[in-house]
């Protein structure tokens, strides 16, 4: 997954942020000026940039200028100017989001999320993507195992292509929602262990013991065996 470099003059904030952001699986970098924002912008070793406006020494809109002459990065704002031309002017020199202060932290690892989507943070998985003894063809939409056809429903083909994406990966209930079922969803998040439960029963050879799809207790689901995974993101 992406480096994501953090750019805050505030300890705490850099902290926090690092935390959850690393809880995501993402590789963090954080500077606490402007100089050190750039210095590791030009080494291009980040994915995503999450920029304060308020530095110590230049200000956040500057170096995202600076920024935006060599590299189209994408940049999510942070900022306690919330008016509606602040918003704009930013959005207007580059960056890609705006996030006001005070924020959720649940809600910026949302937009990061949201934001390496959109911009294709992610390798597209090839045509055909194969795990064990399963074979997914995406421009088919179809799922074989063992050379046999396996039926899905709309729901249970996106999950499973999801958890393909990223082998390995441990996904909340409330992030497959939101990849699965969609942001305007307003069900239970547990209405995901329903469709967990019977994608097991028809790509596992005992879904009691899964090969495949793992619980995580305490914290949702993941495809285990990533080794087995060709054709998708490593």
């Amino acid at each position: 997954m992406s480096s994501i470099l953090i750019v805050d003059d505030e300890p705490q904030i850099l902290e926090i942020l690092s935390s959850y952001l690393k809880k995501e699986g993402y590789h963090v970098m954080t500077a606490e000026n402007g100089r050190e924002a750039l210095e590791l912008a030009a080494a291009d070793q980040a994915g995503l940039i999450i920029l304060d406006l308020m530095l110590p020494d230049m200000t956040g809109e500057a170096v995202c200028r600076e920024i935006r002459k060599t590299s189209r990065v994408p940049i999510l704002m942070l900022t306690a100017k919330s008016s509606e031309a602040d918003r704009i002017a930013g959005l207007e020199i580059g960056a890609d989001d705006y996030l006001v202060k005070p924020f959720s932290p649940r809600e910026l690892v949302a937009r990061v999320r949201a934001i390496l989507r959109r911009t294709g943070d992610y390798q597209a998985l090839s045509d055909i993507v194969e795990c064990g003894d399963m074979i997914v063809s995406l421009r088919k939409k179809s799922v074989t195992k063992r050379g046999q056809p396996v039926e899905m429903t709309p729901s249970e083909y996106r999950l499973l292509t999801t958890l393909l994406r990223y082998p390995g990966r441990t996904w909340t209930r409330e992030e497959l929602v939101e990849e699965v079922l969609g942001l305007g969803f307003e069900g239970s998040d547990r209405t995901i262990d329903t469709h967990i439960k019977n994608l097991r029963y028809k790509i596992e050879d005992d879904p009691r013991q899964p090969r495949y799809i793992k619980t995580v207790y305490g914290l949702g689901y993941r495809l285990d065996n990533p080794d087995k995974v060709t054709g998708g993101t490593r």
